[in-house]
């Protein structure tokens, strides 16, 4: 087998272990949600796990909000080595890149026709300097629109397995119960049929209401079991069941209104000729004689996360994928060996 092309994105995703594309056919469905709570449940694997969040949504972009960065200083910074995406958390263990950053105005829309999306997803694909990471997590905007179209063109080099690395894209689906969203589900499944983009598996969101007093978890839709049935007639896995979580709800409306304390240091990145100071988010705690502003928590978002229901879901469903990918990546490296024989 001959060696991929090389590419500067697959050169700049070189450090990147795991790439995890989020898909949803249907807007609405807590595809943003879910792969905020992904990001969250893979740092809860290990102290270790560097995460990166990639929001794909041009023209709607929600990442930003959802984790606390919906600010005006968290913006992104320019250095000799590339983009430096905003961090969440004071250990860099959470970074983010999204077009909200780059807006003047975080009201603004996003009026792009499809060339212009493309290059956008070009550059953050190709400029954006993650460092090593375990996982990449891209949250794409909903259907199947020219951002699929530009993103899978822009990773293709990456579908060709190396014995060094064979690690390949792979991508999650979300849905709800109902009908409707289970039908435009099936149609990201024949996207990525197409495009040979292996599926690790469904996710049935709003799965139910968790009560607030009891945990006991009441049926909304009146439909169940429906998107299991439709991962086994389509022979996917089906991950599990996410029900509606109050205090999820309320932790996510805290932190975009900036309730939630989730102030980052100031951090002090070394490049290879020049030190460029970062400030993702203002001077709001005070800063100590270093020049690294001290928070009480290393990173109270996932602390609060991890005192909520969803959490508890999430961990079984995040501990599920990473073995079905373990074990894809395993076998690849297996047949690729087998090759060389």
């Amino acid at each position: 087998m001959s060696d991929p092309i090389e590419t500067p994105v697959s050169r700049r995703l070189a450090s990147v272990k795991n790439i995890i594309i989020v898909l949803s056919g249907k807007g609405g469905v807590g595809k943003s949600s879910s792969s905020v709570q992904l990001a969250l449940s893979l740092l809860n694997q290990s102290p270790n796990n560097r995460v990166g969040l990639l929001d794909l949504d041009i023209t709607g972009p929600s990442l930003p909000r959802m984790v606390g960065l919906d600010i005006p200083e968290a913006t992104v910074h320019q250095s000799s080595l590339g983009w430096v995406p905003v961090y969440v958390d004071n250990k860099k263990r959470l970074g983010l890149m999204s077009i909200g950053f780059l807006l003047k105005d975080r009201g603004d829309s996003v009026v792009w026709r499809g060339p212009k999306k493309d290059g956008m997803i070009r550059q953050f694909l190709s400029e954006v300097r993650w460092g090593d990471l375990d996982y990449l997590i891209i949250d794409t905007p909903p259907g199947t629109s020219d951002e699929h179209i530009s993103l899978m063109t822009h990773l293709h080099p990456l579908f060709q397995p190396t014995s060094k690395n064979p690690t390949t894209p792979n991508s999650i689906l979300i849905t709800t119960p109902q009908t409707t969203a289970l039908n435009d589900t099936i149609k990201s499944l024949s996207f990525t049929k197409k495009l040979n983009l292996p599926v690790m598996g469904l996710i049935e969101n709003m799965s139910g209401y968790i009560c607030p007093c009891c945990n006991e978890i009441s049926n909304l839709y009146g439909i169940q079991g429906q998107a299991k049935i439709m991962s086994e007639n389509n022979n996917i896995d089906f991950l599990g069941k996410i029900p509606i979580d109050t205090k999820l709800v309320k932790l996510l409306d805290s932190v975009s209104k900036g309730e939630l304390n989730v102030d980052v240091a100031n951090v002090i990145i070394q490049d290879q000729d020049q030190q460029v100071q970062i400030t993702n988010q203002g001077q709001r705690n005070g800063t100590s004689s270093e020049g690294i502003q001290q928070t009480k928590e290393d990173f109270p978002l996932l602390d609060k996360y991890n005192e909520t229901e969803s959490s508890k879901i999430w961990k079984k469903i995040t501990d599920d994928l990473v073995e079905k990918i373990e074990s894809r990546k395993s076998a690849i490296r297996q047949k690729l060996e087998s090759a060389q024989v």
